[in-house]
């Protein structure tokens, strides 16, 4: 029971990598501007991740880890920056292997503006709750980046790929939560939250996933700008603020 937590890491990263070697996929070409983009957004969310386990925003159950800690987080914790976005960035790949970056949606303005309004509005109406305060000041200040700043031309087929990621989103998040357990993996403190959960899931924990993915593409689509591997015909590379 020890390695629940690590199992659901690597169940989650384990069909995504070997597939990362079809040759229609190669997504192993792209590795040495992938890993940099994860491992940059980890350092920021391991930050945020380390300060609200350390106040009691959440925490961990000892029972479901296998005791290594690293930045006061248990190492499936930082593992968990790591598997979640590498399986979302690579079902975006296959995306955008398809369709490219210039997929677009007919309502991509609209769309942001809901999650800026709704995610605005929830920002406002609890802000002294540190969970959703502080996710929808980050998620609300890096769309507004993203859409007026850099005016992403990906964010579309962000929108359009990561809807397949719904049903992973319950079932990892859910296991994590305690669906089907005797106690969660990760308890949260419902004083800093909205304390409204979908099954077992906080509601924060869409915009929270949300944001750490967002940061993800971006540095990956920023760096497949800037350093185009050109052998691969079948993906074609645009710069990041086209």
């Amino acid at each position: 029971m020890n390695f629940l937590y690590l199992l659901v890491d690597l169940g989650a990263i384990a069909v995504p990598l070997l597939f990362s070697f079809h040759p229609k996929i190669q997504l192993y070409k792209r590795w040495h501007l992938l890993w940099p983009s994860i491992l940059l957004s980890l350092v920021p969310f391991v930050i945020w991740d380390s300060y609200f386990t350390k106040i009691g925003v959440w925490g961990f159950t000892p029972k479901y880890l296998v005791g290594t800690y690293l930045f006061g987080l248990p190492i499936e914790e930082i593992l968990f920056f790591i598997c979640i976005p590498y399986a979302c960035l690579f079902t975006y790949y296959c995306f955008r292997i398809y369709f490219k970056t210039d997929y677009r949606l007919k309502n991509e303005n609209l769309i942001t503006a809901i999650f800026l309004c709704f995610t605005a509005v929830m920002g406002v109406t609890y802000y002294d709750r540190y969970y959703t305060s502080w996710t929808a000041v980050g998620l609300v200040a890096f769309l507004l980046f993203l859409r007026f700043i850099v005016k992403a031309r990906w964010l579309s087929l962000f929108y359009f790929s990561h809807m397949f990621l719904l049903v992973p989103f319950f079932i990892v998040n859910g296991i994590l939560t305690g669906s089907g357990l005797d106690e969660p993996v990760v308890w949260y403190n419902n004083a800093e939250n909205i304390g409204v959960r979908i099954f077992t899931i906080p509601f924060e924990d869409i915009f929270y996933g949300m944001l750490m993915l967002l940061l993800n593409t971006f540095l990956f689509e920023y760096l497949l700008s800037k350093y185009p591997v050109p052998e691969n015909k079948d993906l074609e590379t645009v710069s990041v603020g086209q």
